[in-house]
């Protein structure tokens, strides 16, 4: 990961960018230099780790839960599930806040103690007597809470690089959180080898199996980066031209250093840009959690295979993802990182467009699991446990296709494969290129002033994303089915669309927005 700002720490930091001023003419020594970006790698480090920490898990949650408490359903997995998201929206701002008048290894390594203390009551949530699922629901709330360090790594990244770096270290940011979503599902179909059983040491009632053993290789790794957070990281901070400032979180002060410019941030331009990455993360989350339920309605796909074939895809867009982030960086450069935004957004809306469906054919129709002529209310926690249930006593073969109990199998056409992978590609270009594009349009809004508390309000919106996301495509897919839900989508995006053309000329670097550097 080191690698990934390579080039973009090879660049000069500073030049002849506004003749006439000495002040510009300072040069940011070699020692200083080094620094910031081991300073800067390790914060990548950091990221990578907080998303496998919400990833590795995600795909066993659901049968561990039904393993240490029988007495837990659909509906308290999704609460379950949301407790990360939860967590990390209450805790994103309290960190940043706190990073913006203390050193920031402070919040770090307390973020990363509570996310480590967190995978090891999750690793022995089987031990209580009783109430084992609310043990597990405090768990991962809490794993949610450390990872609200979030907030603070992109509060520092954005305060340590200048206007010229940021792209291109934003972009890296988001490489390696996208490259932890895509290695954290691996790291646990690694450890499914070992199996539920695995081995037990007794002395410390410790069991070491499928479930648990994801968990405390994130506890090492996060013992591993409060030391390197410990060791290495330094506090720097540079104004948009590269000069190094003052700040409240130097250890040490500098004769070289300025004092922050002054200049009121564009609060519109704030409250956009959160409303823009809200729904950004938002149409994002509900496709990730509608590919499982609606490859196994349309394609009458086992929950294996659907498991298998949804991870494939899901992954093969994380890897577009990143090739996506690296590509960004060339191409912000000749149009902006405001046309890639709505560039993205539109994309995206193509990618749904595309999902919406056409013709006569018609899904498989599932009537295994029609029972007493009763219609379920089906939860967001439901439509997850298609991806793990429990094997039937009897050892049936499970039924396949649309569930009868959806009305709209019975007149809804079929979404083809081909429409829903060429879908997924859109989606999977959109999505990254309005991630990092919104991350840095933010950080560039708000100038060389500390940004915790902003970056964690950012942060939260994300968070409520997360959450908002699986739970609307959940309710109206399973209600409506899936014209109605990518119809809303489309509209949503529409929507997104249309505010940002409004405000588009706002979405400007403070420094420029105050005259003191040229577009």
């Amino acid at each position: 990961m080191a690698s990934l700002g390579t080039q973009a720490e090879r660049e000069p930091l500073l030049g002849d960018r506004a003749p006439g001023s000495r002040e510009w003419e300072i040069i940011e020594t070699e020692e200083h230099y080094k620094s910031r970006w081991r300073s800067i790698r390790i914060l990548y480090l950091t990221m990578f780790l907080s998303s496998v920490g919400f990833s590795i898990v995600i795909m066993s949650i659901w049968p561990y839960l039904q393993k240490i408490d029988q007495t837990a359903d659909g509906s308290f997995l999704g609460w379950v599930i949301a407790s990360f998201s939860l967590g990390q929206m209450v805790a994103s701002p309290v960190f940043g806040l706190w990073s913006n008048y203390r050193p920031r290894k402070e919040p770090l390594v307390v973020s990363i103690l509570i996310s480590v203390a967190a995978n090891c009551l999750y690793a022995y949530v089987h031990v209580p007597a009783s109430h084992n699922k609310y043990y597990m629901l405090v768990a991962r709330g809490l794993v949610g809470f450390g990872s609200g360090n979030v907030a603070v790594v992109r509060s520092y990244i954005a305060g340590a690089t200048s206007l010229q770096e940021r792209t291109n270290s934003m972009a890296n940011t988001s490489a390696c959180q996208a490259l932890g979503f895509i290695l954290g599902p691996v790291f646990q179909t690694c450890f499914a080898l070992i199996g539920e059983q695995g081995v037990t040491w007794e002395t410390i009632k410790l069991q070491i199996n499928m479930y648990t053993a994801p968990v405390l290789l994130g506890a090492f790794l996060g013992l591993l980066n409060i030391l390197l957070i410990l060791t290495i990281l330094r506090e720097h901070r540079v104004d948009d031209s590269g000069r190094q400032c003052k700040s409240i979180n130097f250890e040490e002060a500098s004769a070289d250093e300025v004092q922050v410019p002054q200049g009121n941030v564009d609060q519109v331009a704030v409250v956009t840009s959160n409303i823009l990455f809200f729904v950004v993360l938002f149409i994002f989350a509900l496709f990730e959690t509608i590919v499982t339920p609606l490859t196994m309605d349309m394609y009458a796909w086992t929950r294996e295979q659907a498991v298998l074939y949804g991870g494939i895809i899901l992954a093969a867009l994380g890897v577009e993802a990143v090739i996506i982030f690296m590509g960004i960086k060339l191409l912000s450069k000749k149009i902006g990182e405001r046309a890639i935004l709505l560039g993205g957004l539109i994309l995206a809306w193509v990618g749904f467009f595309i999902l919406l469906p056409w013709g006569n054919q018609f899904p498989k129709i599932q009537w295994e699991d029609l029972h007493n002529n009763s219609i379920p209310n089906t939860t967001f926690g439901d439509i997850i446990i298609t991806l793990w249930r429990s094997p039937r006593a009897d050892h049936s073969e499970e039924p396949i296709g649309c569930p009868a109990e959806q009305a709209w199998c019975l007149y809804t056409p079929m979404i083809h494969l081909a429409q829903f992978l060429t879908s997924a590609m859109l989606i999977g270009i959109g999505y990254p290129s309005c991630n990092v594009m919104s991350y840095t349009l933010y950080s560039k809004i708000l100038g060389p002033k500390p940004q915790g508390v902003y970056m964690g309000w950012l942060t939260a919106s994300g968070s409520a994303a997360r959450i908002l996301g699986p739970v609307f495509i959940s309710q109206v897919y399973t209600s409506w089915g899936p014209r109605w839900a990518f119809s809303l989508v489309c509209g949503i995006v529409v929507l997104t669309i249309t505010l940002l053309g409004v405000v588009y000329k706002r979405l400007i670097a403070f420094s420029i927005r105050h005259g003191r550097i040229q577009e």
